[in-house]
């Protein structure tokens, strides 16, 4: 008798099951093949391996009353991709591109934080610093849950999208997600957020070095860092990590594919 198989795991990267059989050939997502413009060269990519990193796009970064801001940071730079995002990510959840929240969210206890990254921010200890209440709004500084923490209001987020909490300039040090991108079955990923030439950038080499594929998305993208290390960001992504592209031509190829 013909035993129902039951799925195990998550596709593309499950099983499926009965008493008798496990199958672990793993069937694969339909591709969804489009053509994209970098600054360098055009890729043939597959949608359906394809995943949009969003990295800090917290009210501690990007809003005016914010723990940036609180510092004597100019935080206007870090929000120019609320628009260009808000334009693009509606349109890849559309083509099955999943979204992925990696936002600074500290433990309560700040166990998992060592002293040099306190001190970045801080450096005399006598600051507002990781953990502290801002004095605006008393709300703890890049605490998981906390307001701080929190995405920015004018970024739409769903139920479907992918939340991960890192605790370092990198979201994949000592996080989930490399875990969730390989059970995903996505291995190009576009990369946005803030800071570019800090966290945006760090998370990036760490895919680049576990095999990923790397794909910046520019205007998507800033810093409230100096002008040259934006620019030494987009050289090295595409010099040594990977390509640089902008929304616009991610719109162009995903309406052309469906043509």
């Amino acid at each position: 008798m013909n035993l129902p198989l039951r799925t195990l795991g998550v596709v593309p990267n499950a099983w499926t099951v009965n008493d008798a059989i496990a199958d672990i050939t793993r069937p694969q997502k339909t591709p969804q093949p489009v053509i994209l413009s970098t600054e360098t060269k055009t890729l043939h990519l597959d949608l359906a391996k394809a995943a949009i990193l969003v990295i800090d796009m917290q009210n501690d970064f990007c809003h005016p009353d914010g723990w940036l801001a609180h510092i004597g940071v100019d935080v206007t730079p870090a929000r120019q991709p609320i628009e260009p995002l808000n334009n693009l990510l509606p349109e890849l959840r559309e083509v099955g591109v999943p979204v992925i929240w990696i936002n600074w969210g500290n433990r309560p206890d700040l166990l998992n934080i060592s002293a040099s990254s306190r001190h970045v921010y801080n450096p005399t200890g006598e600051g507002v610093g990781l953990g502290d209440p801002l004095p605006s709004n008393g709300a703890r500084v890049l605490m998981a849950g906390s307001w701080a923490a929190a995405i920015v209001d004018e970024l739409e987020q769903i139920p479907e999208d992918i939340r991960v909490d890192k605790y370092r300039m990198s979201g994949f040090w000592d996080t989930p997600l490399d875990s969730i991108l390989r059970n995903l079955g996505r291995t190009t990923l576009f990369f946005a957020g803030v800071n570019a030439d800090q966290c945006v950038f760090t998370t990036l080499c760490d895919a680049n070095f576990l095999g990923y594929d790397c794909v910046l998305v520019k205007d998507c993208t800033a810093t409230t860092s100096p002008e040259y290390c934006w620019l030494a960001t987009l050289y090295n992504v595409k010099q040594c990590f990977g390509f640089v592209t902008d929304s616009q031509e991610i719109l162009t190829a995903l309406h052309h594919s469906e043509e």
